[in-house]
């Protein structure tokens, strides 16, 4: 595999030590969520070089309106499809709300469903300080770790919302659960919806990458759910940028199937065998 991270040759997984490798040299890369085995091979063919099965799936593949309902055994089967129609990403898998959060040991047993059953290279959780003890042990268990700090969330009820997090003294306690966190053993950390200027502070500050969404420009990766910047989303974000209008050309090409279904047109003679 070549140096860089985005785009490079296939030859291997991308690993965690790839990853921090990137952070020194200034190199910026992508990552996007995935879901199932036919988008993860589309992403991984494009380069991108991690992938997270994200407990955004909740919204997104099951229709809550919520991360907070999708369980472990919802993300496990998402996960291993990833994991089969990738090659050369990282896949991240989300521990979901209530999977980590009462012990270590809890955080340990449900890691390694994800690392045994599904195949997935690292997880991800949220929180700070409250949640060192989960990731030190699963940091001492051979199991990577990234982070998530910022608006997290599985934790919207206490928030009183999807809000910016991070403003004013808050951006003291954040920076201060992002130092924790490297220290613990975390190898990269998710910053969403946190304002520019302490991102990039927090990015300056650790010796781990940093993966933004909502964050500016600053941290050394970007994080977007793949049906957002597909334009599948029908009230996307601020920090979502558009790449496609997928949800119209998908209207529109199923508009046209069964126009012709209707018709009579589809089935054609070369669509049909003698």
């Amino acid at each position: 595999m070549s140096s860089a991270l985005y785009g490079g040759a296939a030859g291997r997984r991308v690993t965690v030590r790839d990853i921090q490798a990137a952070k020194p040299g200034g190199e910026k890369w992508p990552m996007v969520t995935a879901y199932d085995a036919m988008t993860a091979r589309v992403f991984d063919d494009a380069g991108i070089p991690v992938m997270l099965v994200g407990d955004s799936a909740a919204m997104v593949v099951y229709g809550y309106d919520s991360t907070l309902p999708v369980t472990v055994d919802d993300l496990i089967p998402l996960t291993a499809a990833v994991v089969r129609g990738s090659s050369r990403a990282l896949v991240v898998a989300d521990l979901p709300f209530g999977s980590y959060q009462a012990s270590p040991a809890q955080a340990l047993e449900t890691a390694a469903r994800f690392m045994k059953e599904a195949g997935a290279h690292a997880v991800k959780l949220e929180g700070g300080h409250r949640v060192l003890p989960q990731v030190e042990a699963l940091v001492s268990a051979g199991i990577p770790v990234m982070g998530h700090l910022g608006l997290t969330p599985q934790s919207v009820n206490a928030f009183g919302g999807y809000r910016v997090q991070g403003r004013g003294q808050s951006g003291d306690e954040l920076m201060a659960d992002a130092k924790a966190l490297e220290h613990a053993g975390a190898f990269s950390l998710v910053l969403e919806c946190v304002p520019t200027d302490l991102a990039d502070r927090v990015t300056a500050a650790l010796s781990i990458p940093t993966i933004g969404i909502g964050a500016g420009p600053g941290t050394d990766a970007q994080v977007l759910v793949w049906q957002d910047l597909m334009g599948l989303t029908e009230r996307p974000a601020k920090f979502v940028k558009k790449y496609f209008d997928l949800h119209g050309e998908m209207d529109r090409a199923v508009r046209a199937f069964a126009d012709e279904v209707s018709s009579g047109a589809f089935p054609a003679k070369e669509h049909s065998y003698s």
